[in-house]
Parts: C-alpha cells; sequence; structure tokens
C-alpha cells in the first residue's frame, strides 16, 4: 500500500507541474487578452484541477490553498471581478506558491491551519479575499442520503436544467478517487436528483470487490453554465463515460413543454426511437411501414438502409492515451540499447571474420533492427523546445517591470524536437543570454523612442533543425554591442594587449572570457563577470557551437549550433596509425584523398584543392603527435563549422559506426578535441573528436608558432 501511495504522490506532483506550467501560459496570454473567456476558463479548469487531485491524494496543504485562488477564478469567470494587473500578479505569485509546497518535503497532508502559519502563503490569501466584493458565508455540502433509488435536494430554481450520466470506470477506486466525492459536488450547484443505476452489477461469482458497477443518473437544476459543470469532473473526464445535456432553459422558457415517458427515453438515449416504435405498433419495422404507406420507394429504403450499415462499420479511430514513464527508467532504456548497440557490433566484426552466408545474414537482420530500435528509443527521448520556450515568457514579464522597460518575447520554431537531456541542459544558458538582452541589449522606452524606435522593445528566441543540428538563435533589436567597449574593458582586465589587431569576431569572442563584464554597476541581473564564460563551457559540453553577431545601434544576434542527441550518434571511423578515431558524421561533407601531387600543387602548405575551392587542414598525427611515418596516401575527412570548410587528415577511413557515446570522467575532462569515447565490435576503444576543437587547437599552434618566429 505504501508504494501505491507513493505512486499516486509522484503522479499528482508530476501533473501538478505541467499543470503550474500551462497555467503561468495561460496567465501571461491573459494579461494580453483580458477578455478572452476561453483563456479564463482554461485557467479556472488548471486550478480546479491541482484542487481536487491534491485533495484526492491528500496534498491538504495544496488544495486548501488552492481553493481560495478557485473562489476568485470563479467570481472572474461570471465577470463579478475584472481582470487588472493586480488579479494578474496575485494568481502569478500563488502559481509561485503552489510550486513551493509542491516542491517541498511536507507538501503533503499538511492542515490548513499550518498553510495559513506560512507569512507568505497567508499574505497572498488575504489578498485574494480582499479582491472579493462580499466575504460568502461558506457552503456546507450535504451528505449524501442512504437511499439507493434517489436523493433529492430543494434549493430556490434556477435558470437551467441538465441531464447527465455518469458512468466511472470500472477501477474508478485503485485510482484513489471517490465517485461520492463528485456527486457531493454536483449537489453543491443547485436542485439535483441523483438515481443511481444498478443494471450492470453481475452476480456475486463473477463480482470483483474492488470494481465500481454503479453509475447514475443526474438531473441538476443551476445557474452554472455547463462548463462548471464539466469542471466537476475534469480529472477523470478522460477515463469514465460522461454525458451532459441541458433539457430545459427557464430563463427564456418559464413553460417547459411536458414530455411523455417514451420521448424522455430517445432523448436519453436508453432506447431508440426504432425500438419504442416497435413497442407502441407491435408491428413491423418503420421500412415496411413506410414502403406498404407509398410514403417511399424499395429501393429508396435500400439506400438508407446501405447508408445506415456502412456508417456503423466506420469505427471512430481511438484516442491515443498518454503514458507518464519516469526520467531514470527512460535513461536505463537508453543505456540498455546503447550495450545492445555494442554487442551488435561485436557480433558484426565476428561475423566477418568468420565469413559465413548465413551468419552474414543474420548479423545484417539484427543489425537492422537494432538501428530501428535505436532510433525508436531516440525518438521518445525528443520533446518539442516549446516547453522551455513558454517559461521565458514569465522571465521577460518579471525583469521588464524590474527594469522598467517594455519588452515582448517572440518566439518561434518551438514544435522543434530535440533529446530530452539537451533541453534541460539548454535552460540555463538561455535565461543567461535573455537576461543580457533584457538588461544590456533593450533601451529604456524614452531613449528608443528618441532614436525613432517603437517604445516596446522586442526580443527573439528561434529553434529550427539544420541537417542532424539545431539552430536556436536569440536575437534583440537593441543597442548592440560596441567593439571599443568590448577591447577597451578586455586590454583593462589584461585579456588582450593595447596594440592586439582583432578582428570583429575576435573582439566579440572575448565576451565568453572567464570574469568578462562590461556592466558598470553590479545587480541583482548581472554585473558580477559570471555567465557568459560559463554559458560557453555548457554549450562546449553539449557538443555545440555558440557565436556572436552584432550591428551597433540594431541589436544582437546569438546563435547556437546543438547535436539533436548526446546519446547515440552515426560516426565515422578513422584510423591514424594504430589510433582509431570517430567524427560524428553529421559534420563530414565528403572524403577525399591527400596525394604527393595535391601537396606538390599547394607548395606544401595544408592547403588542398578541391573542385576549384581551397580548403585548408590539419593533420591529426599532429595535433595529437602519434608517432609513425606517414602512409604515401593519405585520407581527407572534410567538415563544415560555423560556415567553412575544414579538413582533417588520417591515414585511412575505415567506414561508418553506430557510436555509443561514452564519458571519459574527470580526469580527462579539459583533454583539447576529445568529446568522449566508444567501444569498437571488437573489444577496442575510438576517441570521439571534438572537430570544433580539433580545428581551433591547430590555429592556437599555428599563432604560437608565428610568435616565435617574430620574437
Amino acid at each position: 500500500m505504501m508504494n501505491e501511495s507513493n505512486d499516486h504522490s509522484n503522479a499528482y506532483r508530476q501533473e501538478a507541474e505541467e499543470l503550474l506550467q500551462d497555467i503561468e501560459e495561460t496567465v501571461l496570454d491573459l494579461e494580453k487578452n483580458p477578455d478572452d473567456a476561453e483563456t479564463i476558463n482554461r485557467l479556472f479548469r488548471a486550478i480546479h484541477t491541482i484542487k481536487g487531485s491534491g485533495a484526492m491524494f491528500g496534498f491538504d496543504e495544496i488544495a486548501a490553498f488552492t481553493h481560495h485562488v478557485e473562489t476568485v477564478l470563479d467570481k472572474v469567470r461570471d465577470g463579478t471581478i475584472p481582470i487588472s494587473q493586480e488579479l494578474i500578479d496575485l494568481i502569478l505569485r500563488a502559481r509561485d506558491e503552489i510550486s513551493t509546497m509542491l516542491q517541498s518535503v511536507e507538501g503533503k497532508k499538511i492542515t490548513l491551519k499550518s498553510s495559513e502559519n506560512n507569512l507568505n502563503s497567508q499574505k497572498i490569501i488575504s489578498d485574494l479575499k480582499a479582491l472579493l466584493p462580499t466575504q460568502a458565508n461558506p457552503v456546507s455540502i450535504p451528505s449524501i442520503e442512504e437511499n439507493k433509488y434517489i436523493q433529492l435536494d430543494h434549493k430556490e430554481k434556477s435558470d437551467h436544467t441538465y441531464r447527465i450520466r455518469f458512468n466511472p470506470e470500472a477501477g474508478i477506486f485503485a485510482s484513489g478517487m471517490d465517485p461520492i466525492l463528485i456527486l457531493d459536488e454536483l449537489r453543491s450547484l443547485g436542485e439535483c436528483a441523483i438515481i443511481s443505476q444498478t443494471e450492470e452489477i453481475p452476480v456475486l461469482l463473477n463480482l470483483i470487490p474492488e470494481n465500481c458497477y454503479l453509475f447514475w443518473d443526474i438531473i441538476l437544476t443551476t445557474e452554472k453554465d455547463i462548463n462548471a459543470i464539466k469542471d466537476v469532473f475534469i480529472f477523470i473526464q478522460e477515463d469514465s463515460d460522461i454525458s451532459i445535456q441541458e433539457i430545459a432553459d427557464f430563463k427564456t422558457n418559464l413553460n417547459v413543454a411536458h414530455k411523455r415517458i417514451g420521448e424522455i427515453l430517445v432523448d436519453r438515449g436508453d432506447v431508440t426511437l426504432l425500438e419504442l416504435n416497435e413497442v407502441l405498433a407491435g408491428q413491423k419495422p418503420i421500412g415496411n411501414l413506410l414502403i406498404e404507406s407509398g410514403s417511399v420507394s424499395k429501393e429508396k429504403i435500400k439506400s438508407a438502409l446501405t447508408e445506415q450499415q456502412f456508417l456503423k462499420r466506420q469505427k471512430k479511430t481511438p484516442k491515443v492515451a498518454g503514458v507518464r514513464v519516469p526520467a531514470e527508467r527512460l535513461d536505463r532504456l537508453i543505456n540498455l540499447v546503447g550495450e545492445l548497440v555494442i554487442t551488435q557490433a561485436r557480433l558484426t566484426q565476428i561475423t566477418s571474420e568468420v565469413n559465413a552466408a548465413e551468419l552474414n545474414n543474420t548479423a545484417e537482420e539484427i543489425e537492422r533492427l537494432t538501428s530501428e530500435l535505436r532510433d525508436c528509443v531516440l525518438n521518445i527521448r525528443m520533446l518539442p523546445i516549446g516547453t522551455t520556450f513558454s517559461t521565458f515568457k514569465r522571465l521577460v514579464r518579471d525583469l521588464s517591470i524590474e527594469l522598467q522597460k517594455e519588452i515582448d518575447l517572440v518566439t518561434e520554431g518551438g514544435d522543434t524536437e530535440l533529446d530530452k537531456t539537451i533541453i534541460e541542459s539548454l535552460n540555463d544558458p538561455l535565461v543567461h543570454l535573455i537576461r543580457n538582452s533584457i538588461d544590456h541589449g533593450i533601451e529604456a522606452p524614452e531613449n528608443r523612442k528618441a532614436i525613432g524606435k517603437s517604445r516596446r522593445g522586442k526580443i527573439c528566441l528561434s529553434a529550427a533543425h539544420v541537417g542532424a543540428s539545431v539552430v536556436i538563435t536569440v536575437s534583440d533589436d537593441g543597442a548592440g554591442i560596441k567593439l571599443e567597449t568590448i577591447k577597451a574593458k578586455a586590454i583593462e582586465k589584461g585579456l588582450i594587449q593595447s596594440d592586439s589587431d582583432l578582428d570583429e569576431n575576435e573582439i566579440l569572442n572575448l565576451i565568453f572570457e572567464p570574469g568578462f563584464s562590461t556592466a558598470q554597476n553590479v545587480t541583482s541581473i548581472s554585473g558580477r563577470g559570471v555567465g557568459m564564460d560559463v554559458v560557453k563551457r555548457e554549450i562546449d559540453a553539449m557538443r555545440g557551437t555558440i557565436e556572436i553577431s552584432s550591428k551597433q545601434g540594431c541589436g544582437t544576434t546569438i546563435t547556437i549550433n546543438l547535436p539533436l542527441t548526446l546519446a547515440i550518434i552515426d560516426g565515422l571511423l578513422v584510423k591514424v596509425n594504430t589510433n582509431r578515431f570517430v567524427l560524428p558524421l553529421s559534420m563530414v561533407e565528403e572524403c577525399v584523398e591527400l596525394s604527393q601531387n595535391d601537396l606538390t600543387k599547394a607548395h606544401n602548405r595544408y592547403m588542398i584543392d578541391v573542385r576549384g575551392e581551397w580548403i585548408p587542414y590539419v593533420r591529426l598525427r599532429e595535433i595529437f603527435n602519434i608517432l609513425g611515418d606517414r602512409p604515401g596516401r593519405e585520407h581527407i575527412a572534410i567538415v563544415r563549422l560555423e560556415n567553412q570548410r575544414f579538413g582533417i587528415v588520417v591515414d585511412e577511413i575505415m567506414g561508418d559506426h553506430q557510436t555509443v557515446i561514452k564519458s571519459l570522467g574527470r580526469i580527462y575532462a579539459d583533454a583539447e578535441g576529445i568529446s568522449g569515447a566508444t567501444i569498437l565490435g571488437d573489444g577496442g576503444i575510438a576517441l570521439i573528436l571534438d572537430a570544433i576543437k580539433v580545428i581551433r587547437c591547430a590555429e592556437q599552434e599555428e599563432a604560437r608558432a608565428l610568435t616565435s618566429k617574430i620574437n
């Protein structure tokens, strides 16, 4: 029972976290469109679900606190309380407080009294109550009478009468839900008659005590609209059979026509009109009667029957149900698939040595299945980045208010999918980049207006697939970066010499140096010199790249290029002497030979002519100081980095290889040019190359060599 309780608690926490994210997005949408009734209803339903599920699973503190938010939103729905800046701020504060309660170890089974002892919660509750026009007396919910067939509450007649059928799934008790609580809530909405139906109860031999076999018909007269009734069923609507139908509106029709029993049964769907006619007439089917009466021809009846049978055969596509899986299980699955890929590579290696036709066919089939399984599992980990993007709306809003700026956040490409682990690692770098755009980039409204810009600044956050990578850009239309200021600050901090001759990209890259900051004052947002170096380090750890471009007076754009996944990649296996390396295949454009004629043509410079284009290259042998003689004919893997093509020279290109990325550990964390390792089919190790750092190492070596010659 303890494990089952923990499972329910974890499920509630996960659902509540998703709802809190949805609440934040909805509130921000409501701030822009305060008259959107659907947005208000969506917000109310999310709060109502957190409250109802919290009470069901024992999160009493959250349920009690959320009740106050729900009360205010109910008044917003009926127009009693208007949408105001004060209300928006309060709902966001309440949302943050619920999140804090959810993360607290003591967030479960705490009474309202202990909740109100918390000063922050108490202040929010007090501010919420202050928005209410009058303090209504609490409504006491009566208990259901133990009458199996009918319970009737007499209240003042209201405007609408609804017919409701509530047929819960058989296993509703296992989820912790009690249908009686649902009926209680319906009875609190108005005059209510509840009739229990027992026809589905099986004989004692077939009865399962844990199952629910009852369902209920409810007649409810209330002043609430149909959305209020739907809210009662909001957290069981997917699994239960629920129908809600308005049968009378006393506000527009005071003399509702009396219906006969047969008409009501047909209207409710308990019997069909045909069944009713058969019972009443005791005669032939309606089609025969119509033919005999001469109303329609036999062919028309046949056509109608054909249509009827055709429609019966058309089955509605069932709704695809989502499955919640803990992240730990998913990571474990990825690890197992990785081990399977390694084992499959070993099998392929053995098969090539044995050279048996039947074994070759089996190995190829296993390789195909392994590849499909790998792609399938990796796709499970792929999530749209839009969820992360939406969290920054709140950040932009709050910082804009704090800095007294007017800023809009525009997001594009939210449906672009990326590996879950990359999305999680990407959050902090994006937070820092957006904070920088708000603090350093976007000017004050008065300053923007003075130079002919719109008072409202704009930050654009976008994502798009480019080949086997994802490109994320953070751009603003602010003041841009002053290169003179960057260079002066770098000289002041001793990062460069005063007579250094740097191009624009080199100056902008100084921003990524540790401790670099151009802020004049230290604030809660920036100015401590901690941030951009950490951003670059985290992007590098994800095997990505980051670039800055800026135009003074027009704005700044930061571009991040990331791989789709960090778990398993397609690689190009290469060899230098006896050492084997893997290049990410997504970076390789083509492979060419490097012959003695090519060296002579380039006058022994590190360049090669590929179809009229001179491409610089580096030798992996020289970068890693690998001993041994070079072969007479070397090979070059040409990669594209930051819109430029470079060559990496190796002794031999062995072919493509499914690469399971293994970390080298902290000891080798600072190894230049290496991003990890993989296990090959023969049990050997191949290092995974970081092509970007390999090129950078070569550039630094060349710069040092040139400096030594000059000195």
